[in-house]
């Protein structure tokens, strides 16, 4: 078996509407489980937080996310996620998608090391790093 890392990311209270954007960006299937749905009931987080979604993407991304529970403030803002790869069509969509409703810290151009590089922050405030090692025309 293959082993494969998936970003899980945290939310504020807005994980079933930050996972419904992210299905809208990369399509597929999203689960999404709430803290009502758990076999046994936890004083710490109201029935309608997403305990647990798992977005699997059309084209093999796989996303995983939840609600933080009241008092439950981790330190984050140090993780990004990377999307790579060489179909340019595909991977501008992405970018499109992501960043039209957040912020774009480094515009999608050529980078210097030749490929085009573009870097967003998203609506729900995740970090994003577009690679595309396609030649552009």
């Amino acid at each position: 078996m293959t082993a494969r890392v998936s970003p899980y990311l945290s939310f504020d209270g807005n994980a079933r509407e930050a996972m419904g954007f992210y299905q809208s960006v990369f399509g597929g299937g999203l689960q999404i489980t709430t803290f009502g749905d758990l076999p046994t009931s936890t004083a710490e987080a109201p029935d309608d937080l997403v305990a647990h979604a798992v977005l699997k993407g059309t084209t093999g991304i796989v996303l995983m996310g939840s609600d933080r529970t009241p008092g439950d403030r981790t330190p984050g803002g140090t993780t990004s996620i990377t999307l790579g790869g060489d179909d340019e069509a595909e991977l501008v969509e992405y970018w499109e998608r992501l960043s039209a409703s957040g912020v774009s810290t480094v515009p999608l151009a050529r980078s210097s090391w030749g490929t085009r590089y573009g870097r967003c922050v998203d609506r729900f405030g995740t970090d994003w790093l577009v690679n595309i090692s396609a030649p552009t025309s």
